[in-house]
Parts: structure tokens; sequence; C-alpha cells
């Protein structure tokens, strides 16, 4: 049996909050996948997320929730902009990121009919940073923030065509 086969994903539920919640495990994880939350990231700041956002998705290994990902900004037939995109960290390294960037792909093609889809990744974010060029991103552009500690860091952005 592939590992593949283990992996499915369906739409968010607010039953799985309490399980995507514990997926940062420091501050510091949490700001690379949604910089204006607090730590530690609660129920209620993601289910705000959720309700601002679209399509709110989550994967499943074993039957348990692993990943979570959405859309921040979308634009019909333009672009989806990817967003909170976490991986529970006893799933690392198991391929849901790859398997969850495709099916959020495959969402924006469906539900917006995206042409391309763009991702956001802090300079700190090394596996990020390696993920996203080794799923088809180019890079597209670098623009300054601040941390929570109101450091100067990088968000480094990426395009991909659909």
């Amino acid at each position: 049996m592939t590992l593949t086969a283990t992996l499915t994903h369906r739409p968010a539920s607010a039953a799985d909050l309490g399980a995507i919640v514990e997926f940062p495990q420091s501050a510091q994880e949490l700001f690379f996948s949604y910089p204006k939350a607090d730590w530690p990231l609660s129920v209620g700041q993601l289910a705000a997320a959720m309700a601002e956002r679209r399509d709110s998705t989550v994967v499943l290994l074993y039957d348990q929730v692993a990943g979570f990902a959405n859309f921040y900004q979308w634009q019909h037939g333009d672009f989806c902009a990817l967003g909170n995109l976490m991986v529970a960290p006893w799933a690392r390294g198991q391929g849901v990121a790859h398997y969850l960037v495709a099916v959020m792909e495959q969402l924006a093609r469906e539900h917006y009919k995206a042409r391309r889809m763009q991702a956001s990744c802090f300079n700190a974010n090394s596996a990020g940073l390696l993920l996203y060029p080794k799923l088809g991103y180019q890079l597209s552009g670098l623009v300054e923030r601040r941390d929570p500690q109101n450091q100067r860091v990088a968000l480094i952005q990426f395009d991909k065509a659909l």
C-alpha cells in the first residue's frame, strides 16, 4: 500500500478546529502559517480566519486530521492565494503538504477558474522555502514585513500557473 492511498481530504468543519490549533508548535511556527494570530492559536482565532477565508480544507492521514489550508485571497478567473497551510507535527515528512497544495490547486481551478496560485513564505521558514519550488512555484516577489517582535523579515512570494 502506498502512502498516497492513506491521504484523503474534505472541507474543514468546526469539529476539526480543536485538532488544528495544536499543529503550530511555537509562536514562530504560528507566525509562518497565520501571521495575524496570537500565540497560542485558539479555536476562536482559527474559526474567525475560516469565516473570512474560502475553501478551508483538511487532509486526513490514517483517518486523522493531518493538514489544513485555505485561500485568503481569490479572484475568479485569475488567481487564488494559499493561506494558513499547517501540518500536524506527527504527520510531517509524510507528503501531507505536497498533497494538500495539489488539492488546493485543484480547488482553485474548479471553484474559481483560477489560472494561477500564489503562495508566500517567510524567510526563516525553511520547510516552506524548500516545498514551493519543488512543486513548480516560481519566485515572484519579496516584501518586507515585521514579525511579532517587530523585527524585519522577508515575505517571499511564489506563483505557479495552473
